[in-house]
């Protein structure tokens, strides 16, 4: 499938779901949206569960890979920095992403929760390699878990960006990265 119109779907299915949810979407209102042919979806896809999961793939790679870009600083806390900050950008871009997976990370047993686990580890990786950067410098407190605070600036990170959109979105995303980093700051030694 072209990327172009990998994205297209993708941008779509966020789009419509920030209003609906994802269970009350049909691939006829997704292809609609997209402006491509509901034979796209199936051909490519085999259903909507396979578009969703397939989506939730592409959005992770997308969020992913800026995040691996922003790690180009050699201290370790302004990568951190430039990864929230990218964190909210994205979500900025693509407010329903953010919605589908708080919601279905944490719905048991969600219809998507496998595949969102193994794209929730991949994402906790590029934050975990920076804490342990962090670590290894002897900037974290002694016995901090590296994995459990990965998770937590992971979560920090994306419910904080949801938050700003749904409840705040008057704030500016400068004001929203200086907040989440005096709570990381207080990690640090």
């Amino acid at each position: 499938m072209r990327e172009a119109t990998k994205r297209k779907l993708f941008e779509a299915t966020l789009r419509l779901s920030a209003s609906r949810g994802l269970v009350g979407l049909t691939v006829d209102d997704i292809a609609a949206e997209a402006g491509v042919a509901k034979g796209t979806v199936y051909y490519n896809f085999g259903s909507k569960d396979g578009l969703v999961d397939a989506l939730l793939r592409f959005g992770v790679d997308l969020l992913a890979g800026r995040l691996r870009a922003a790690g180009t600083d050699d201290d370790p806390l302004a990568v951190i920095e430039a990864q929230v900050d990218t964190t909210l950008e994205f979500i900025a871009e693509y407010p329903g992403f953010s919605q589908i997976v708080v919601s279905e990370l944490w719905h048991t047993p969600g219809r998507w929760h496998d595949t969102l686990a193994l794209l929730r580890e991949e994402l906790i990786a590029v934050v975990k390699a920076q804490l342990e950067r962090l670590g290894a410098a002897g900037r974290l407190p002694e016995g901090l878990d590296i994995a459990t605070a990965a998770a937590g600036v992971f979560g920090t990170m994306l419910v904080v960006a949801l938050d700003w959109q749904v409840f705040h979105p008057g704030r500016s995303r400068a004001d929203v990265l200086g907040s989440v980093m005096l709570l990381i700051r207080g990690l640090k030694r």
